[in-house]
């Protein structure tokens, strides 16, 4: 076990240059020549998570000296990505055929069973049940004597911090991992664990990579992403193998992606980039990641140009159409009187994790062509025009933080998936 690289600080800015010359020196530091290789980045959800430039670095490092280097996104739920996503995300140089695809339903091997008591001990009794621990028979069967796992730490809604083991056992996991995490997650209370370390979720996921997966050749790249005053910078890069690298790569993420809030706000803004997010599966990060911000009866206003779904699977998709966003103990209701959300409960959790409890309001603001008003209503939302709202609320103008329009204050941010916002007392108490 070890940590190979360990860069970082909250005010560094770490340079393409220098970002290549570390994964130069992690190559070098492996010790032997890797034969088969396989890259595991984020899909383009996580566009601004500099996993583009170092996927197509370490292909094109690799590239020469081994037989095969394929690279299979991390999808999870995700739909596969597009010909113009993969340019737009990897450049031009990765040929297509070195791409793999994912499959969550099919395409994955159980490896092990995590225990029912695990699961009863990590939820303080309120689930009890085995968890299945399957990862893509790409990496089981591949034949690959080096898989690099390449993501951002940052805030998340279900582990606490995204990436490192959830980029294995979920990323490019198996449906029963995915339905059990994300479902722990929610009936632990989701304010209880967006942005820490150690949480019910992170446990789990460990505890299934330790016992069943981390036999194979498997490092993480792991990065930190701030903004600064022209955009986003490279604030942290971690490589390793181990617990450490992660820990340091979270506490550094802390430091830069979370902004603790001294007052509620009373109503948020929140911008959802076209390339990014065209479902709610994805664009309720801005719920997620402003909930423990926004002020009893307040306001969430998202800005959603190009959703145009619920959920990025149609099985998911028809179950957020068919439940909505009504809550927790409308969902919990749900799963306990209908088989199909017991079989898709992490659509059980999402539509706890993106609903307000009641205690704020959401307003989508879509295209109706993209998505009709009569459609966000169903669900739970309120609905206003993309065009007129964009107008009101220009994300040309706007800039991230406290802004006045029209003589009142908004909170706008560009985009949900780089940080967590919260009122300091709701973090820190």
């Amino acid at each position: 076990m070890a940590t190979l690289v360990s860069e970082g600080a909250a005010d560094r800015a770490i340079s393409g240059g220098e970002r290549d010359a570390h994964l130069r020196a992690f190559l070098d530091g492996l010790g032997y020549a890797p034969r088969r290789v396989l890259l595991l980045p984020p899909d383009i959800t996580r566009f601004y998570s500099e996993a583009g430039p170092i996927t197509a670095f370490l292909h094109g490092a690799l590239k020469g000296q081994a037989e095969a280097v394929h690279v299979m996104p991390a999808l999870g739920t995700h739909t596969p990505m597009t010909e113009p996503q993969i340019r737009a995300m990897f450049g031009p140089d990765i040929p297509l055929g070195d791409f793999l695809v994912h499959d969550w339903r099919h395409g994955v091997k159980r490896l092990g069973m995590v225990p029912a008591e695990v699961l009863r001990e990590l939820s303080g009794g309120r689930l009890e049940d085995e968890v299945a621990v399957e990862i893509d028979t790409a990496l089981t069967d591949g034949g690959y004597d080096l898989i690099v796992s390449i993501g951002q730490i940052v805030p998340h809604e279900v582990a606490g911090m995204a990436n490192y083991t959830k980029n294995i056992c979920i990323g490019v996991g198996g449906s029963d991992m995915i339905n059990k995490s994300h479902y722990l997650g929610a009936i632990c209370d989701m304010e209880t664990i967006m942005g820490r370390t150690d949480t019910p979720v992170r446990r789990l996921l460990n505890h299934g990579y330790r016992k069943f997966v981390a036999h194979l050749p498997i490092w993480f790249v792991m990065t930190v992403i701030g903004s600064d005053g022209d955009g986003r910078a490279l604030r942290g890069l971690y490589i390793g193998d181990d617990d450490e690298a992660y820990e340091r790569a979270a506490e550094l993420s802390r430091a830069v992606n979370l902004d603790l809030l001294d007052a509620p706000l009373r109503k948020a803004v929140v911008y959802l980039e076209p390339g990014e997010f065209k479902s709610t599966w994805l664009g309720n990060k801005a719920v997620y990641r402003t909930r423990m911000a926004i002020a009893d009866d307040g306001d969430l206003i998202i800005l959603a140009p190009a959703v145009r779904e619920f959920g990025e699977d149609k099985g998911i998709d028809a179950l957020i159409r068919k439940y909505g966003y009504f809550g927790t103990p409308a969902t919990l209701k749900a799963v306990a009187e209908n088989q199909d959300m017991r079989e898709s409960l992490s659509a059980a959790a999402h539509l706890i994790h993106g609903a307000s409890e009641g205690r704020f309001r959401i307003t989508y603001c879509t295209r109706p062509e993209n998505l009709s008003k009569e459609e966000v209503e169903s669900v739970g939302f309120q609905w206003a025009p993309y065009e007129g709202m964009a107008a009101k609320y220009d994300p040309e103008r706007l800039r991230d933080g406290l802004n006045t329009v029209d003589g009142e204050g908004i909170f706008y941010i560009s985009n949900p998936a780089l940080g967590l916002w919260a009122r300091r007392d709701a973090f820190e108490g």
